[in-house]
């Protein structure tokens, strides 16, 4: 390979272990509900084992204790970013998946089709600057307020038994969407060939 192919592949590889350190760091507290009543009082790693979230195989699985020692506050904000990690995984698998079948129409900025911008890590490179500046601005303004997903719609009335397994299941698909997020970019660093997801032959 010449020198710039061998330098991006390097790039990729780097930018492929960063984010998968980031998303096993997000998770690694993956083991109670949001909604957990606010305390001060500091509780033992046994007490949060019973919280929703813990399911077998793995049990109560936090290898970088980040429980330990911590009160019901703290823990409540890690599940929070542990939920909000899991939404955002979610959207970024479907980012991956949907631009392989379909853009849309016009233009990203004057000159600059959409269906001219790559899938993947390669859109880093080519969505033009002020792009990534209103990006970022966005995700910014939404964090800072703290609205997004607060609606009603969100919110429906069920019972206690059946909002608990709708919460794990919420979680579980956070999680399982991280998983699936490293592993397409870790398939996208790897450059497979054309088509970046392989395992879905029918897209194509």
């Amino acid at each position: 390979l010449p020198a710039s192919g061998i330098s991006r592949i390097s790039h990729l590889n780097t930018m492929m272990k960063l984010a998968i350190t980031a998303l096993l760091a997000g998770s690694a507290a993956a083991f109670a509900p949001a909604a957990s009543k606010s305390s001060s009082t500091v509780l033992s790693v046994g007490e949060y084992a019973d919280e929703l979230g813990t399911i077998a195989p793995t049990g109560f699985w936090d290898p970088l204790r980040l429980s330990s020692g911590i009160d019901q506050e703290k823990f409540d904000k890690y599940r929070a970013a542990e939920l909000k990690h899991g939404r955002v995984a979610q959207l970024a698998v479907l980012g991956y998946v949907a631009p392989e079948i379909w853009r849309w129409g016009g233009d990203i900025s004057p000159g600059i089709p959409y269906a001219d911008i790559p899938n993947g890590l390669d859109a880093i490179e080519a969505v033009p600057f002020l792009g990534w500046v209103q990006i970022i601005a966005a995700v910014g303004l939404v964090d800072t307020k703290g609205t997004l997903g607060d609606f009603a719609a969100g919110k429906p009335d069920l019972e206690p038994e059946e909002l608990a397994k709708r919460q794990l299941q919420e979680l579980q698909h956070g999680r399982l969407a991280m998983l699936a997020f490293a592993e397409l970019v870790r398939h996208d660093a790897a450059d497979y060939g054309d088509n970046l997801i392989t395992g879905l032959p029918f897209l194509y």
